[in-house]
Parts: C-alpha cells; structure tokens; sequence
C-alpha cells in the first residue's frame, strides 16, 4: 500500500528482457535504500513491484508480461525517469490517498495549460473506469496522488502545483504522453458492494 506522495525520481539504468518478461535496474535517486531488503514492494511510476536485489547501483525489479501488458512498464528504457514511493508503514503520514499500486489503465495527456503558479491538465482515461472517476475525487498519475478538478465523459482535469512538477516526472511530461492510472480504491470495493449477493454470480460487474 502506498499513498501517492513520490519520495524520489530515479533513473532506469538498465532494461533486459527474459523472454516476455523483463527486469530493470534502477537508480534510486534521492530514495533511501537503507533497511529495503530483497522481496519488498516498491512504487515505479504507481506499479507495486517487488525488488529483486539492492546493489551500490541500484535496485533491480522484475516486470511480468501481463504488467508490462497493462501498464507503462513494459515502454521504460535506460535513461527514463520513474517516480518512486516505499510502502506505507503503520507510522507512515498519509499525505495523499490510500494507493494499492496495482494499475488500473493507461491515461493520455491531452493538454497542459498554466494556472496562475501552478498548471491544469486534461487527460483521456480508459472508457471502462469513466465510472470510478469523479469531480473532488482522488486518482493516482504515474504514482502521484492528485486531486480530479472536472470531469467530461472520459476526460478529466487535475490540477498540479509548482511542487509536484519539481519533485516527479510530470513536470516534463508533455501532451500525448501516456501514464499509469490508478482510480480510488474504496469507489472498486464500493461498487462490488454494492452488488450484493449478485457479485457471487458469473458475469457480475465490479
């Protein structure tokens, strides 16, 4: 579990394929490694992963096909930048919102305009969660938890602060770009919920 508030930007250093599936090798950047140990959980760009080894280098994660599949992973090169987050401990703050690290889709940048000192965004999600995203709502970018300012079918709006684009890889995130998108977790648990004794029922939504 994760909150959305990024700790670091690291660097890809290196990217190999095994097959279908890969392992990168990452800079930590600013990210401290001390007391990280090999099978912990780790946020890359909002992906939950888990680390495979910590080196002087760096730190290794191994990605699936079906992460690479779903997600921006499977894109990443040597030279990319990545927004990193530890797992949340029971004395961690709760900045952002309660992120699992499991991506839901892929958001594409439509635009990106000044406001004021900050910028606001406008993004095209996946059709499928058009439902799970809604105005004042929280949504999870590329690992950053940010705040849904208006919402258009399955476009929506967030609003970035001179922080947020000095401290991620969104700051120089241009328009076409496409990010891993996580929607609230507790609106998915909700709408299973919801369902009732219907959720045990092929077929049933959620």
């Amino acid at each position: 579990m994760f909150t959305g508030i990024v700790q670091a930007v690291g660097i890809v250093r290196q990217a190999s394929s095994y097959g279908r599936d890969r392992r990168l090798l990452i800079e930590p950047g600013a990210l401290d490694l001390n007391g990280l140990r090999r099978g912990d959980s780790l946020a890359v760009e909002g992906c939950c992963l888990t680390l495979v080894s910590i080196s002087a280098d760096g730190f290794a994660v191994d990605v699936s096909d079906e992460t690479s599949s779903l997600t921006t992973q499977g894109n990443l090169v040597a030279g990319d930048r990545v927004n990193l987050e530890q797992a949340l401990t029971l004395g961690t703050a709760l900045g952002g919102h309660l992120v699992s690290g499991h991506v839901d889709g892929i958001a594409e940048i439509l635009w990106r305009r000044p406001s004021g000192r900050c910028e606001r965004w406008r993004l095209r999600g996946p059709e499928r969660l058009a439902r799970y995203i809604a105005e004042k709502g929280s949504i999870c970018l590329a690992g950053v938890s940010l705040t849904i300012n208006a919402v258009a079918g399955v476009e929506f709006e967030v609003t970035l602060v001179p922080h947020t684009l000095q401290v991620t890889t969104l700051g120089a995130r241009r328009p076409g770009e496409r990010m891993n998108l996580e929607v609230d977790l507790i609106a998915r648990y909700l709408e299973r919920l919801l369902l009732g004794d219907a959720a045990a029922s092929t077929g049933a939504e959620g």
